[in-house]
């Protein structure tokens, strides 16, 4: 279910060739920029974009790996820097003055096997819908996905739940079950449907037709030219008909248990997060224990007694980690469970398929 008042993404063809080519281009950097547009009936209509100027470095740090980290980092928080938000609103200014849609409605990024759901996009998000009644999105295009020959686009909003935590700052356990705030409520997708002129239109449905060796007819009424339909030639596509095991889907699998990895070591940060608090308030009880009975034996004495709040200056409680990352991780697992499923699905099928040929025994 969208929120915001966004019920459906509208993006326009030229639009997604855009993003396509730099995505391409920028491959395997991440690739992003802005999206501009406007919002009719509660459909957020893209009409145009620009990407965010690329970070330059030098040919001597090129083979370092830390440049190349940093390069990345870089990269993927470009839509939230300073100096691109300039250029950004620079831009606007060049389109509102052509008399082209000015709104900013949001950015887009490019991913590699669905590797998305992370803390750059997270803060990215967040800072282009943190003032109220913003309609933005976050269209992420998958390069390696749309290579496999499906073109894939989505868009994203960040839900008032986590908009909400995210602010306070706060993603603690005590936090989390006060808000019940989930994994599944970190990010909520909008549907996108792509739009073409009534011109591409046209001009997609001659391109599988051959062109014509002699001279056409004008259509003589609107009748006629209703009637004469262009037709569709059913082109053979033996991709479909191949049983390999397609390499996205075992790069996927990786990744997945590479998720899976990173979320047991947060668990294990966690609970060792839990063992120090334990011993420490093991330490703090026993002080308080003995301080008790060195105010009674004072008392007895005829002394003063000792102050028994002095432990909060001898001990420190251990700062409980964020639970974000956790969180993070757990939406990054699901992203990748959902892939898998959806290609070994396929797979199954055409295995159930050539069932006799692989086992001659079985009819």
């Amino acid at each position: 279910m969208a929120d915001g008042g966004i019920h459906k993404v509208q993006v326009e063809a030229l639009v997604v060739m855009k993003i396509v080519k730099h995505s391409s281009q920028s491959f395997p950097t991440v690739a992003t920029g802005s999206i501009v547009g406007m919002e009719v009936g509660g459909t957020l209509e893209i009409t145009n974009c620009f990407p965010f100027p690329t970070v330059d470095v030098p040919p001597e740090a090129a083979t370092s790996s830390h440049a190349a980290e940093s390069a990345a980092q870089l990269a993927a928080a470009a839509p939230r820097a300073k100096a691109n938000l300039a250029y950004g609103a620079e831009m606007i200014k060049m389109l509102r003055e052509v008399n082209v849609d000015s709104q900013n409605v949001g950015w887009y990024t490019s991913t590699n096997m669905g590797n998305f759901v992370n803390a750059n996009t997270i803060e990215n998000q967040y800072f282009y819908q943190k003032d109220l009644n913003e309609r933005t999105v976050a269209l992420v295009h998958d390069v390696s996905r749309s290579a496999q020959g499906a073109l894939s686009l989505r868009a994203f909003r960040l839900s008032p739940s986590f908009m909400t935590a995210y602010k306070e700052g706060k993603f603690n356990v005590e936090s989390l079950q006060k808000s019940g705030l989930k994994y599944q409520d970190i990010l909520v997708e909008i549907p996108v449907e792509v739009h073409n002129s009534h011109l591409l239109t046209v001009l997609l449905h001659q391109l599988p037709t051959q062109p014509p060796k002699e001279e056409l007819e004008f259509p003589t009424s609107l009748a006629s030219l209703t009637a004469d339909a262009i037709p569709h030639p059913l082109d053979p596509n033996f991709d479909s008909l191949d049983l390999a095991i397609d390499p996205y889907l075992e790069k996927t699998a990786d990744l997945l248990l590479e998720s899976i990895d990173n979320h047991h070591t947060e668990l294990n940060n966690h609970q060792y997060y839990q063992r120090s608090l334990a011993r420490e308030q093991a330490k703090i009880t026993a002080w308080q224990t003995k301080r008790k009975a060195e105010n009674v034996t004072r008392v007895a004495a005829k002394q003063g007694p000792l102050p028994e709040d002095e432990w909060q200056r001898l001990f420190k409680l251990p700062t409980e980690p964020s639970r974000l990352e956790t969180l993070l991780n757990s939406r990054q697992v699901e992203q990748y469970s959902r892939q898998v499923d959806g290609f070994a699905a396929n797979i199954t099928s055409k295995m159930f398929v050539v069932k006799s040929n692989l086992l001659p025994g079985e009819n």
